[in-house]
């Protein structure tokens, strides 16, 4: 048994008992690996289920000392995350359930090397933009477990801050990628910094590329520490001062919350507005903490919808990538197969020329001139010939390949799914296939027929899901053990 396909009868196992429907879904993941072992796409040790995390997640992001750890550590009931004023944890911190009731803190790798964590082989991703940073991993991640009942079931990820951060460039690297992952995005700003164009750049990074995700909805957006402004009396203002500027940003929809921890509260003695400040608190994070428990349900419906992004993956860019670049290589290998098959008959026919091979118009070299080998001559230097040839045509499309493969790798934008175009390229333009084949390797009615297939599955399992949550017409599901009793 290979490991991938161990991985995923852990996987089947774990949810068998947890998720029947998520249990099913693992049939169609199986499904795409195949599809795309047969183009190339994925390599046979990889497969689509572990792209992705199985587990719910919640990731917490914001500005430096905006509150995030004081808040985590008020939802888990325990002291798990350093707090305070300065930046206190420079590290992106996985936080996950342990019957232990001693907290452990592990380096960055063992995140690194486990699939079933969401950053798995993160050190290749850092390297990519920062070489030699990835042999850091351990500062930039850390695993904790934690024995609060409230995380059973969920992981969460606190990140560092990253307004003035010295390693910004592989943050942000690693915090877009989280945030693709997490089914629920927790966005933190400062109440006690009232002046928001001072966060210019952060601002634009976590609302303005956000937006106009479509799974924005899992982002709620959160003033903390409202409780600074007690002395002023006026939060109104500090809030109407933030909508304003995430507005400038395209922000004019969405869940905005004030909250302060009951842990970490500044001392209200106006007892009115003390009342007033809490039940806002209370009201605030009594709805991001039913978020939060609710995330198993969020999960559901992400990992069903990987496959339809999975298939959309590879019919909307895999394949028409694919073509263009198998187009373009057809065109250079004929052009090269015309610039160089005429280099070849220039050169030989002045050799023989040359070498007086020719009478007039007819080649007449010396092994011909026996007749009695003549006719095994002629067939000799044809075969020859389309060996000659032969071999020029083969060398011709191995150097475009490697060129157009090279070039296919560098153009291809970053994908949420870890796809080998170059890899499926090189696929299609082995030596067997014909140069004009417009489709790539593995690509044809059989596929697209799977892909329908996955699709239509996706649909039955949203459905599925649905059903668990919703019951449009009030009746009460039919007692079918019953029925089939009394017609017995």
């Amino acid at each position: 048994m290979s490991a991938i396909d161990n991985r995923l009868r852990q996987l089947e196992s774990h949810l068998e008992q947890e998720n029947p429907i998520l249990l099913k879904s693992i049939r169609s993941f199986r499904q795409l690996d195949g599809i795309a072992y047969r183009m190339g796409l994925l390599s046979e040790e990889s497969s689509f289920a572990t792209q992705i995390p199985w587990w719910p997640l919640i990731s917490v992001l914001g500005t430096f000392s905006a509150g995030k750890s004081t808040f985590i550590n008020h939802f888990l009931g325990t002291p798990l995350q350093r707090s305070g004023n300065q930046a206190v944890d420079d590290k992106f911190t996985v936080i996950c359930y342990s019957q232990e009731q001693t907290p452990h803190a592990l380096p960055g790798i063992a995140l690194d090397a486990d699939p079933r964590f969401p950053f798995y082989q993160m050190s290749n991703e850092i390297e990519q933009v920062a070489a030699g940073e990835g042999a850091r991993i351990d500062a930039y991640l850390q695993l904790k477990t934690c024995p609060s009942e409230n995380l059973r079931g969920k992981i969460i990820i606190d990140s560092p801050g990253f307004d003035a951060d010295a390693q910004r460039t592989s943050t942000l690297r690693i915090t877009d990628h989280i945030i693709n992952l997490s089914d629920l995005v927790l966005v933190f700003f400062d109440a006690r910094h009232p002046e928001p164009g001072a966060m210019r750049d952060t601002l634009d990074h976590l609302i303005s590329s956000t937006i106009h995700r479509p799974d924005s909805s899992k982002f709620l957006y959160i003033l903390n520490q409202i409780d600074t402004t007690a002395r002023e009396n006026n939060p109104e203002d500090i809030i109407a001062a933030w909508q304003r500027s995430l507005g400038e940003r395209g922000l004019t929809a969405g869940r905005f919350y004030s909250i302060y921890s009951p842990d970490a509260a500044v001392v209200i003695e106006d007892e009115a507005l003390k009342a007033r400040y809490e039940m806002k608190r209370d009201e605030d994070l009594g709805e991001i903490h039913s978020r939060m428990q609710q995330v198993e349900i969020e999960r559901a419906y992400r990992i069903v919808g990987a496959l339809e992004k999975t298939v959309q993956e590879i019919e909307e860019h895999a394949v028409p990538k694919l073509r263009t670049h198998l187009k373009e290589w057809r065109k250079w290998v004929l052009i090269g197969d015309a610039v160089i098959f005429t280099m070849f008959f220039v050169a030989a026919l002045t050799l023989t020329i040359n070498a007086g091979y020719w009478n007039g118009l007819s080649f007449a070299p010396p092994w011909l001139a026996d007749e009695s080998t003549a006719e095994m001559g002629k067939w000799g230097s044809l075969i020859i010939t389309m060996i000659i040839l032969s071999g020029i045509h083969f060398a011709v499309r191995s150097v475009t390949r490697r060129w157009k493969s090279r070039k296919l790798g560098q153009q291809s934008p970053r994908s949420a799914l870890r796809i080998d175009l170059p890899a499926a390229f090189n696929r299609s333009t082995r030596p067997i296939r014909s140069i004009f084949f417009t489709n790539p390797a593995g690509w044809g009615r059989r596929t697209k027929k799977l892909l329908a297939n996955v699709i239509q599955d996706t649909e039955t399992y949203v459905q599925a899901l649905n059903d668990g949550f919703t019951n449009p017409s009030g009746r009460k599901a039919p007692a079918k053990a019953k029925g089939r009793k009394r017609r017995s």
